[in-house]
């Protein structure tokens, strides 16, 4: 059977940690920084664990970062 291929766009967003839980950036963090008070963009600018259902789909396009 041939090796599966990882999903060059996951890979460049996603990132699992020691205990495999998935980090992700969080979303509306690109434009628009005038509407959001400081602390939502403060809050925004850190990362964010992704839920469990989210993590079996990041799981399926990352087959070796588990």
């Amino acid at each position: 059977m041939p090796k599966m291929k990882t999903h060059s766009g996951a890979k460049k967003r996603f990132r699992v940690t020691g205990r495999g839980k998935v980090r992700a950036r969080h979303a509306f963090t690109s434009h628009k920084f005038e509407n959001k008070s400081p602390k939502r963009k403060r809050r925004l600018n850190r990362g964010t664990i992704l839920e469990k259902a989210e993590t079996r789909h990041v799981r399926r396009l990352l087959p070796y970062a588990f």
